[in-house]
């Protein structure tokens, strides 16, 4: 797992908070990308530009920060790149709460 303080730093915005409770269920959240897999592969930066409702490059900001924190991954295919949750580092941050360590 990262330093705990990035993944917390990551979380201290409401928008990086919803692109993570999005990311969680995909196909609830986005409309199907033609020969993607939402769940597995991930979802487009241009959808979720889309649904926030802000600017490519404060949204692309905040995807690198939860990149950076580890909490998302990024897959690039061709000239888009694709981004899903990093569940095993979220059950860690979970798991590093209950502990208390």
């Amino acid at each position: 797992m990262n330093n705990p303080l990035d993944i917390f730093k990551a979380l201290a915005n409401e928008s990086r908070i919803q692109i993570l409770e999005w990311l969680k269920k995909p196909e609830a959240h986005f409309s199907p990308q033609e020969g993607i897999d939402l769940v597995e592969v991930g979802v487009c930066v241009s959808q979720i530009t889309s649904k926030m409702n802000m600017n490519q490059s404060t949204v692309s900001q905040y995807l690198s920060i939860l990149h950076r924190a580890g909490l998302i991954n990024a897959k690039r295919i061709g000239k888009w790149t694709y981004y899903k949750r990093n569940e095993d580092v979220i059950n860690q941050i979970g798991l590093y709460l209950q502990k208390g360590e």
